[in-house]
C-alpha cells in the first residue's frame, strides 16, 4: 500500500472555497472527467450536515491493450460521498474507484476546513491510500509505485484546475455582491 498526502492553503474563506467545489467539473485541466451525477442528497436533521453521494465518470488514459486484458473499457467510475458541516466549516469528500477495484483500490479523502491559524483562508488536505489487488500481487509494489506517482501528478493538475475554477467563482461572487449592493442603494 502506498500513501499520499498533500496540504495546501487557499487565500479565500471557507464559504467561497466550499461553494466553488461544486463547480469544479468540467474544467480544462481535468478533461478526463466526463460527468458528475448526484445519486443522493440529504440533510441530517440533528446536525444540519449536508450529505451528497455522487457518481463520477472518467475516461482514463490507459493503453487499450491493458484495458482489454483487464476486461474493461476506457470509461471508469468513482463513488464520492461528501459531508458539508456549516457549523464546523468542514467539507469532507471520500471517494473510491468502483471500476477495476479487484486490480487496484484508490481510496481518497479531501477535506476543506477553515485554516486553523489564518482566519479567512481555507486549508485543503488530500490523502489517498493506493493498494494493488490480489490479481496483481506479483507486481503489487511496481503498480503501487507507478500509481502513486501518477496520483501525485493528477493531484497537482487537479489543484491547478480548481484554482482557475475558484478564481472565476470569486469574480462572479464579487460581481453579484456589487450588483446587489448597487440595486439596494437605488
Amino acid at each position: 500500500m502506498k500513501l499520499f498526502k498533500s496540504v495546501h492553503m487557499y487565500d479565500y474563506p471557507w464559504s467561497l472555497v466550499s461553494a466553488a467545489n461544486w463547480q469544479k467539473y468540467p474544467n480544462e485541466h481535468c478533461p478526463h472527467v466526463y460527468a458528475v451525477d448526484v445519486l443522493d442528497r440529504r440533510v441530517e436533521p440533528d446536525t444540519g450536515v449536508l450529505i451528497t453521494e455522487r457518481l463520477i465518470t472518467v475516461k482514463q488514459n490507459v493503453p487499450t491493450i491493458i484495458l482489454k486484458l483487464m476486461g474493461t473499457g476506457h470509461t471508469q467510475y468513482v463513488r464520492e460521498i461528501s459531508r458539508i458541516d456549516p457549523k464546523s466549516k468542514t467539507l469532507t469528500m471520500d471517494s473510491i474507484n468502483l471500476t477495476l477495484s479487484s486490480y487496484m483500490s484508490v481510496a481518497e479523502t479531501i477535506e476543506y476546513t477553515e485554516h486553523p491559524s489564518a482566519p479567512g483562508k481555507t486549508q485543503f488536505t488530500q490523502q489517498a491510500a493506493i493498494s494493488a489487488g490480489t490479481k496483481l500481487s506479483r507486481w503489487a509494489s511496481l503498480v503501487e509505485d507507478f500509481s502513486a506517482k501518477r496520483f501525485q501528478q493528477n493531484a497537482d493538475i487537479g489543484r491547478e484546475g480548481f484554482n482557475q475554477v475558484l478564481q472565476r467563482f470569486v469574480v462572479r461572487a464579487e460581481a453579484s455582491a456589487a450588483h446587489q449592493a448597487q440595486a439596494a442603494s437605488s
